[in-house]
């Protein structure tokens, strides 16, 4: 008698990939702020940045400790959290956390469609654990979230939403927003850049290599970000699909203080610096933050001489790029456009980056030169090149 062999059922091309990446994400979650004052900073990114205000968790609604804001737009998502008194460890940290930072980034939330098998990796792959995997639900539903800690005291939350509908998490209400929505100024997050100590950048680069299965998208050293008086130093890792993508920053010696340290000085250590935001029309984008009074990197007409030389015909005229100031940017796969906003608060710390990508991943490698020294213009007005 011939024994018959099945054979297993092959993997859907979904399957095998899920396989393959020890750390699967979905994408951003969430970027999640301290602040000094929550309802002022959800007003001004709501007026400033055409955000829309859809949930809130504070003392109206059962937390006494903390009041938070989170604002949308499209799907970039950002939490804004200060403290009304605090009682717990949680809220004296969110405390401290902003008299020494100032008004920063404290969590780069990441959706992943297994936290407690994200969490059980990172951790079995050396990341310190801040919290275990645990489930929050209400009536909307139950999520699943888990913290680990990276440079800095940022911290990435890992969120299984699969089984929630409400507005945010647990806890959180729906809210009105603040102001009438106007159009929608940019739609997804397209990166976040974290600066680092001098040394710390590979050390970083392997954590997330290593924790997270990311790998290396792109590697900028040398003369590629220096100018007469100062220079950086960037890799950036991305997750196998390009959903999350994490530049990482270091500063390199120069003549003078760089952007980098100066960030490092007035944050007090290792942190993020800048949030990048997609948008599909940079021009109506600029125009609108910069008439609700949002302040942008000049950059000097001389750039604008030669830049369609080797940058070709984009979707936006020359003469259009020169007058809002927009930097343009082009490599194998397509062009950028790309602008700056100056920091947007006291401290020369967090500032945003508005991208509009044509087939380009890359992050303007062609700009660094002269958005270094724009940068270097602002630090010498404020007396810290």
């Amino acid at each position: 008698m011939t024994e018959t062999t099945h054979a297993a059922p092959s993997a859907t091309p979904q399957e095998g990939a899920r396989q393959a990446d020890p750390f699967p994400v979905k994408g951003m979650d969430a970027v999640v702020f301290a602040v000094g004052n929550a309802k002022q900073a959800a007003h001004y990114y709501s007026t400033a940045f055409g955000m829309k205000l859809v949930a809130y968790c504070g003392p109206e609604n059962g937390t006494r400790e903390t009041a938070s804001y989170v604002l949308e737009s499209g799907g970039a998502r950002f939490v804004f959290t200060s403290v009304v008194k605090p009682s717990t460890d949680w809220g004296r940290f969110l405390t401290e956390h902003v008299a020494a930072h100032g008004d920063g980034v404290i969590d780069l939330a990441i959706e992943v469609p297994d936290a407690r098998a994200a969490y059980e990796y990172a951790v079995s792959q050396g990341a310190d654990g801040i919290a275990g995997p645990h489930e929050e639900e209400d009536e909307h539903g139950t999520v699943v979230l888990a913290s680990i800690a990276t440079y800095g005291e940022t911290r990435h939350t890992l969120v299984e939403r699969s089984a929630y509908n409400g507005p945010y998490l647990p806890g959180y209400v729906a809210a009105k927003p603040l102001v009438e929505p106007r159009k929608r100024n940019f739609q997804a997050i397209d990166h976040c850049v974290g600066n680092v100590e001098l040394g710390k950048m590979d050390e970083w680069v392997a954590f997330y290599n290593k924790v997270m299965g990311f790998t290396n998208m792109k590697e900028f050293v040398g003369d590629d970000i220096a100018t007469e008086y100062s220079a950086l130093m960037s890799k950036v890792v991305a997750d196998g699909h390009r959903k999350v993508k994490f530049p990482l920053n270091e500063p390199a010696v120069g003549k003078k203080k760089s952007q980098i340290d100066e960030y490092l000085e007035f944050f007090g250590g290792a942190g993020v610096q800048h949030i990048a935001l997609a948008t599909n029309d940079i021009v109506a984008t600029v125009r609108a933050m910069r008439e609700a009074g949002v302040q942008f990197l000049d950059t000097p007409d001389s750039y604008y001489d030669t830049l369609g030389e080797w940058v070709g015909e984009t979707r936006v005229p020359l003469e259009t790029l020169r007058e809002l100031k927009i930097l343009a940017d082009r490599d194998e796969d397509g062009y950028l456009l790309q602008i700056f906003t100056k920091p947007v608060q006291d401290r020369p710390t967090v500032f945003f980056e508005m991208i509009e990508r044509h087939g380009s991943m890359g992050f303007g490698k062609g700009n660094f030169k002269a958005l270094f020294e724009a940068i270097e213009r602002e630090q010498e007005r404020r007396g810290n090149l």
